[in-house]
């Protein structure tokens, strides 16, 4: 296979021409480590050795390609298989991978440590820059970490690939660590951490970057960049993140036990991230849906205490707003939006970061606060 234009026109399109990291993207053979991937539209297998030019196409494409739904990895699926849940496991887009590796300020001789091995792609492309001695790569999953050995070496690469849970522990000290998956708490990445080294990662269900410096004292400070990303949430063992259609199930025409008309036009929660960001802060474990039928546009939010919210409208009206549960979850999304609206921009991003040694990120901005983990 003739892989190699393909990855040379992918590094050009996801790394500046000056950068160090094109030449690691341009000879890493990305359709390696994603033989086989899920369409998510479908819910079906692709099997990259049934049509050559959809594999390339597919693997030096900058997008993500998700190789495990719930439980079932597209390397064990079967063409009749139709999964259903999230993702788990994926290759993460290559700009995306790019993005991560250079907020952590990496130089010839960090030692550095990738959590969520996954595929293999981000470590190989690690590798390739600082050699294989420096980077060590973990996940939660004893296949994935087989695979991703098996396929490193496979291309001549021979990183040390571990299993290991890093909301727990993570073996060893590192100048340098990046997570490719959300973090619920940074204790254990923290203690990682060599005192003078830099920790990069997003948070789970916080579509946020955070890099952070660790000092002497055991803590880390940093911002919250600019820079977007989201992730999986990372696992603890076989634990899977929970199927939450029965959730949204039970309130999807449920009468509100406050019925009101909501102040802005219906909006896609998930899709927007700065808002997404603030409403996890503000309500930890609050998920949200969506869903357009026609000029129809409904909006559910959900909380397993038992709270629950769906505003309903036709285009960018007002919506209709049913609420139930302990807590009024659309009242807390409008104060964000007023918040907004009235000043322009919501204070996470660009906010300063204290990471405490029980894992907690303390965000600070002028007189905004708040804590996550």
């Amino acid at each position: 296979m003739d892989w190699k234009p393909y990855a040379e026109r992918l590094a050009a399109s996801v790394t500046p021409a000056v950068s160090r990291w094109r030449e690691p993207v341009a000879s890493t053979p990305r359709h390696v480590f994603v033989p086989r991937w899920w369409d998510l539209d479908q819910r079906a297998l692709r099997e990259g050795s049934a049509d050559e030019a959809a594999w390339l196409h597919a693997a030096y494409s900058d997008t993500s390609l998700v190789t495990r739904i719930g439980a079932l990895h597209a390397d064990s699926a079967s063409p009749a298989d139709r999964p259903t849940g999230v993702p788990t496991s994926s290759s993460t887009l290559p700009s995306l991978v790019v993005r991560m590796l250079r907020h952590g300020h990496l130089y010839d001789g960090a030692d550095l440590f990738v959590v969520g091995a996954g595929s293999g792609y981000t470590t190989a492309v690690a590798a390739q820059r600082l050699g294989d001695k420096h980077v060590v790569a973990g996940d939660v999953d004893p296949y994935l970490t087989e695979v991703a050995m098996d396929r490193l070496d496979s291309i001549g690469l021979t990183p040390q690939v571990v299993t290991c849970d890093a909301t727990t522990e993570i073996p060893g000290e590192f100048d340098r660590i990046v997570s490719m998956v959300a973090l619920p708490n940074l204790a254990a990445v923290l203690a990682a951490l060599r005192p003078g080294g830099r920790l990069v990662t997003t948070l789970a269900r916080v579509p946020i970057i955070v890099t952070a410096d660790k000092g002497d004292d055991g803590t880390a400070r940093g911002v919250v960049e600019w820079d977007r990303a989201g992730f999986m949430s990372t696992r603890s063992g076989a634990e899977l993140p929970p199927d939450l259609r029965e959730s949204f199930t039970a309130v999807r025409d449920r009468e509100g036990e406050a019925v009101s008309q909501g102040r802005y036009p219906v909006l896609n929660v998930s899709a927007a991230w700065d808002v997404r960001a603030m409403l996890e802060l503000s309500v930890p474990g609050v998920e949200a849906h969506y869903e357009e039928q026609g000029v129809q546009r409904t909006a559910w939010l959900v909380h397993a205490d038992g709270s629950w919210a769906r505003a309903s409208a036709t285009r960018l009206e007002p919506p209709t707003v049913h609420q139930g549960g302990p807590r009024r979850l659309w009242q807390v999304l409008e104060r964000i939006r007023n918040r907004l609206n009235a000043e322009g921009g919501l204070p996470l991003y660009g906010s300063h970061v204290h990471i405490t040694p029980d894992g907690v990120c303390h965000f600070s901005r002028g007189k905004w606060s708040a804590s996550f983990g």
